[in-house]
């Protein structure tokens, strides 16, 4: 352990492998609560039914969001030159994210404060654009990562982004746009069998395996364009000084195309993991079908696990390319804070984290069972 706190390398890598783990969370707990969001309308045709549906997640989602904070100040104090590039390069897709965040919880207190159909109907509305509108631009900002973003630094290292709202919507970012709703979707409808009875977990159990089959067939379609070269690529072609001073200036970095498969090349056994992103959706959709619940949960989770992992194995040590100046990329090993700050957050997040996972397995315990209209129609019932 004593080594591990000690070694700038290794604890470069192990925070590369806690940033995907928040990341990995998030798209496991809020993910669902996403999904639920995008499917309101279509899984539930009744006030009743859209009752039931809110129900499923309106205890949990507040603390499934507190994955997204992690991961953020994650990247600010773990890697504090990714942060302030994405999130200020990003910033109009970040305010939208937000924007559309931000409507959830206000639409959850104020949908039933009054009986009127078309007062819970915009209020519904609003859930719909809080789950559809991030499941959406989260992908599209995978995809622009992918791709490169437009970025670099003057002779102090101070960050210079050039790129534009417009130019994030491109179509290659906007199809890992749809790879994310399909997946999200997917995700929130096996959330809503498990949860839902009667004809929302019908509905539910009908859109999910179609969504599931999506989010197999694209990203399968996505590996081959990145195979293609579509979504270019870039390669590291200088050494790396793992416990060398964080400065991106100091290697050499080309676009290669098919780059991104580099390490799978290299090491074969890591197609596992790609292979499980199209394998868990496959027995998602046919866990829909034979109504094993539980089972579906788990392959859909396991799917979006696999996709998520493949997005940052396929670019390590890389973690944020430059399309305009490829040498300026950040990456794992020249991109980080100091020894001493990863070594103190390490410690907190070691003593933090099982506390967190146990907290929230015990509330999903708690909560366990199916939300019937009996709960939500109730006198004393929660009114959303």
């Amino acid at each position: 352990m004593l080594t591990l706190l000690s070694d700038y390398e290794t604890l470069r890598l192990i925070w590369w492998v806690l940033l995907g783990v928040l990341l990995i969370g998030f798209a496991l707990t809020d993910g669902f609560d996403l999904g639920v969001g995008a499917l309101l309308p279509f899984v539930a045709r009744t006030d009743v039914e859209r009752r039931i549906a809110i129900n499923t997640i309106a205890a949990t989602w507040e603390g499934n969001q507190v994955w997204l904070v992690l991961g953020g100040g994650a990247i600010f104090a773990a890697w504090p030159a990714l942060y302030a590039l994405s999130f200020s390069g990003f910033y109009l897709a970040m305010f939208l994210v937000l924007f559309a965040l931000i409507l959830r919880p206000v639409a959850f207190k104020y949908r039933s404060k009054r009986e009127g159909a078309a007062w819970r109907a915009r209020w519904d509305a609003a859930l719909f654009v809080g789950g559809a509108v991030p499941s959406l631009i989260f992908g599209v900002a995978v995809g622009n990562v992918l791709q490169g973003v437009p970025f670099h630094f003057t002779g102090d290292l101070r960050p210079i982004y050039e790129g534009t709202l417009f130019g994030l919507l491109n179509p290659l970012a906007l199809f890992c746009g749809l790879v994310s709703v399909a997946m999200l979707v997917m995700h929130g409808a096996a959330w809503l069998a498990v949860k839902a009875e009667g004809p929302v977990a019908a509905r539910a159990n009908a859109i999910g395996a179609k969504s599931a089959l999506a989010t197999a067939g694209l990203f399968a379609l996505g590996g081959i364009l990145v195979a293609a070269g579509a979504f270019g690529g870039y390669q590291v072609v200088s050494p790396l000084a793992g416990d060398g001073p964080s400065n991106p200036l100091a290697k050499e970095v080309v676009a290669a195309s098919g780059a991104w498969l580099a390490n799978f090349r290299a090491r074969p056994a890591l197609l596992l993991v790609p292979l499980l992103g199209i394998a868990g959706p496959l027995l998602a959709a046919a866990g829909f079908r034979a109504r094993r619940e539980g089972a579906t949960l788990l392959a859909s989770s396991l799917g979006l696990a696999g996709i998520i992992a493949t997005v940052g194995l396929s670019m390590f040590p890389i973690i944020l390319p430059s399309s305009t100046h490829p040498g300026h990329a950040l990456t794992v090993f020249d991109a980080s804070s100091s020894r001493a700050t990863l070594r103190n957050m390490l410690v907190a997040t070691v003593i933090f984290l099982p506390l967190v996972l146990a907290y929230t397995a015990w509330v999903y315990r708690v909560l366990r069972g199916r939300i019937t209209a009996q709960d939500v129609t109730a006198p004393g019932s929660p009114a959303y």
